[in-house]
């Protein structure tokens, strides 16, 4: 007796398998620029569907080693990362998964460029866009901080194309005093008698701990409490003989997921650094680094969304049960529709900040577009985190008992996934942070606002016309949500989240629904009408009214 064996889910050239990808980039790309960045692109899709994907699922059970101490008894706390890492970098470099936003060869186009590099090349490495990201926001932060003598010391490193040049920087912030809440940092900076300032402390959560540099937050002996005390500084993790640079690795965090990525704790014991922009405001100092690395974030779920879609469709085909394949079945059908909707959905809305991030960089950006970006960044990493959760749940239940069995490499999607609504922010935390970037005027919502109307003005097709009237109610009330709660604090942050992903969602629609006539005017296909559609008629609108007693009783379960 022969048993029966399913046939595995199987990817091809992502870019070519991509439509809407392609679609977007015909749309807002000039064609001299899309037809120079195609072949990149070309050349990465088919290695995250092709050689770099098969790398990754024989490389499942490696991940990082710790080694504290040598046979002898010294000290080394060396980290190894597993050979798809190892590759990875290489690769990030070879392809300037970074340096595409700094050769300046597409002026305000080059981040849509870069982060269509990012978007295919993520799922497939193990989420080596974690230290990815942070060198990308540590270069944004240095060139934006004035300080020429780090600039040329680090930026030329952190941007090049040549592996063996190539640096990544970590990002250091998160103590077990604080969290989220950084001001409560005890990292102390101490000045010694040759005028160098040596770090002291515990970094309790420090992701990607091989990186060669680092940007990082302590507080200045004599500097008061809280963020304005706290002092941007940048400090590279290895003497020139290549050991730690009085650092010691205490452990590596045991996680949930992300297990490719060498989280670590770390002791700084008389650690050389450099203040990046003065002694102070250091939180306020790393925000470009954080817009970025938030960025970095949304990409990355709109990237897995994608990755779980292309095998469940592959596996639809194949699948026989009851008689037909599951991609002739109704119920499994409008599932897959589903989890289409929301990944396009998390795609345009992520790519628009992609753009604002372009023309701002490009010193292209309107006042008006300025402040929607301030409040976007929060916004789109909140709003696709929690989608990319829910969709790769449905991606493994998709697949039934297999998609439950760690050797087909599907539950590597949902466990990734969920440090995506938690690292840069949880959704709690960000949702405050769109509060405050609304700011006293409110300029930026009225922004949110304009650009969805703006979207959904341009529309002549009927359905899309009743899809954007969905997105423009649900900013309406928002608005009037907002205006009418103003004088309560308390309420506004009980209501924050549901606030902030009203927001979100139908801003997403807004740019669905762009897309979407675009391409029934130019291409024909109404596939982005039916995603626009779908979406539509999803929970937009989260403003409810709630009982602060109820929510109370309940929570505390008094």
């Amino acid at each position: 007796m022969q048993p029966f064996n399913q046939s595995p889910p199987s990817l091809g050239n992502q870019f070519d398998d991509d439509r809407v990808l392609r679609s977007y980039l015909r749309r807002v790309l000039p064609p001299e620029v899309l037809t120079e960045v195609e072949r990149p692109l070309r050349e990465m899709g088919a290695l995250a569907g092709g050689d770099l994907y098969q790398m990754q699922l024989a490389d499942r059970l490696n991940e990082p080693v710790l080694t504290q101490w040598d046979p002898w008894g010294n000290r080394i706390d060396e980290i190894e990362v597993s050979p798809l890492w190892q590759k990875a970098e290489k690769l990030a470099a070879e392809h300037g998964v970074v340096a595409a936003a700094y050769e300046g060869k597409y002026g305000r186009f080059d981040r849509i460029y870069q982060f269509a590099l990012a978007y295919l090349f993520h799922p497939s490495t193990d989420v080596y866009t974690c230290p990815l990201a942070m060198t990308d926001g540590a270069a944004r932060t240095l060139l934006t901080s004035g300080n020429q003598e780090l600039i040329d010391r680090a930026v030329p490193h952190l941007t090049s194309r040549d592996p063996a040049h190539f640096w990544t920087s970590g990002q250091w912030m998160t103590e077990s005093t604080g969290g989220s809440d950084v001001g409560l940092s005890e990292t102390v900076a101490k000045l010694n008698a040759q005028e160098e300032w040596l770090l002291y402390g515990r970094k309790w959560f420090t992701s990607a701990a091989t990186s060669q540099m680092t940007l990082t937050l302590a507080r200045p002996e004599g500097n008061p409490p809280g963020g304005k005390g706290l002092a941007l500084f940048y400090l590279e993790t290895h003497e020139e003989d290549g050991s730690l640079q009085n650092i010691e690795v205490l452990r590596l965090k045991d996680k949930l997921g992300t297990r490719k990525v060498p989280t670590a704790e770390l002791m700084l014991h008389g650690t050389t650094a450099v203040p990046v922009m003065g002694l102070n405001n250091g939180v306020r100092n790393i925000v470009p680094m954080l817009h970025l690395t938030r960025t970095w974030n949304s990409i990355s779920a709109a990237a897995f969304m994608r990755r779980g879609m292309a095998l469940a469709r592959s596996y639809a085909q194949k699948r026989i049960a009851f008689g037909a394949p599951l991609a002739e079945k109704p119920l499994h059908l409008d599932t897959l529709a589903e989890m289409q909707a929301e990944t396009e959905a998390a795609f345009h809305l992520t790519f628009f900040l992609v753009e604002l991030i372009g023309k701002d960089e490009a010193g292209e950006i309107s006042e008006e577009e300025a402040h929607l970006l301030r409040l976007l960044t929060s916004l789109a990493k909140l709003t696709t985190g929690k989608q990319a959760v829910v969709v790769a749940s449905e991606v493994l239940e998709a697949f039934g008992g297999a998609g439950y069995v760690e050797d087909t490499g599907l539950p590597l999607l949902l466990r990734d996934g969920q440090v995506l609504p938690i690292w840069e922010g949880t959704t709690n935390v960000l949702s405050l942070d769109a509060l405050r970037a609304l700011g006293s005027s409110g300029e930026p919502l009225l922004a949110l606002s304009n650009e969805v109307d703006r979207c959904v003005g341009s529309v002549t097709d009927g359905r899309l016309n009743a899809a954007g009237e969905v997105a423009q109610t649900a900013v309406a009330h928002a608005m009037n949500w907002l205006q009418s709660h103003l004088a309560d604090r308390h309420y506004l942050e009980a209501g924050a989240r549901r606030f902030a992903l009203t927001l979100g969602r139908a801003l997403a629609l807004a740019k669905l629904i762009e897309q979407a006539q675009w391409s029934l005017d130019v291409e024909g296909d109404g596939r982005p009408r039916a995603a626009a559609c779908r979406f539509a008629k999803t929970a937009v609108n989260r403003i409810q009214a709630i009982n602060s007693e109820d929510a109370l009783l309940l929570a505390d379960d008094m």
